[in-house]
């Protein structure tokens, strides 16, 4: 049996490319698409979906409208290219929260989170021991990160600190575009200047992150984000 996917976006190539990557998956399928909230409304009360890929900013109709309405939403992944709605989408219980454009990448690790909050399971694919790399530049040399082994990263303006079991690299690189490297791999922004490991953590107040001894504030604008992750309210 195949996850049945529903894609809702008024972008033909957002659909064009959640279609390719859908297709590398054979445990997958793609029983719709439309470019409005109406018509997607129309093919949820006739086709039985498993997961829907939903658009935020649409004519008419917004996802997250939709996705209010619904009496009972399947499974569902949003799509969009403002990351400012991403606590409104935790606040609606969504799998995840894409931004486009959506590499395959951070696609699987969408396909990943929803296999293990569902019915479905393919042990294969939920090994979360391997080990997931980024490079980083410092001086002359590209270091190979595993990303389980970053601790915290920090922002000097054009660099980043990034704090590893056994080293500090320094690389030229802004700490937002680190973020989208980051994105799905286990990590949080909690600050303007700080990027935490969720699995580091040893302790938070409303304030603060605690990682052993070290403590790192949490941004005014980032606790409502930080607290949804970490569970709490």
């Amino acid at each position: 049996m195949k996850i049945r996917c529903l894609l809702v976006d008024d972008e033909p190539l957002a659909i064009q490319l959640l279609q390719r990557h859908i297709a590398q998956l054979d445990f997958c399928e793609v029983t719709g698409t439309c470019n409005n909230a109406i018509k997607a409304l129309e093919i949820l009360n006739q086709q039985d979906i498993d997961l829907l890929f939903l658009d935020i900013k649409m004519p008419q109709i917004s996802g997250l409208d939709l996705l209010k309405a619904l009496r009972r939403p399947p499974k569902t992944i949003l799509t969009t290219a403002y990351r400012e709605y991403a606590l409104d989408g935790f606040d609606l219980d969504v799998v995840d929260y894409l931004l486009k454009p959506i590499t395959f990448d951070r696609f699987f690790k969408a396909m990943e989170r929803y296999l293990r909050n569902s019915n479905f399971t393919i042990p294969h694919l939920l090994s979360s021991s391997e080990p997931q790399y980024i490079y980083l530049k410092s001086g002359h040399k590209y270091f190979k990160v595993d990303t389980r082994d970053i601790i915290y990263a920090e922002s000097l303006k054009d660099y980043v600190n990034v704090h590893v079991k056994d080293k500090v690299i320094t690389s030229k690189y802004k700490i937002s575009d680190l973020e989208k490297e980051l994105e799905g791999k286990g990590f949080l922004r909690i600050h303007r200047s700080f990027i935490v490991n969720l699995q580091c953590i040893t302790a938070f107040t409303a304030t603060d992150i605690e990682i052993g001894s070290l403590e790192l504030p949490i941004g005014d604008s980032y606790k409502a984000l930080v607290y949804k992750m970490t569970g709490k309210q």
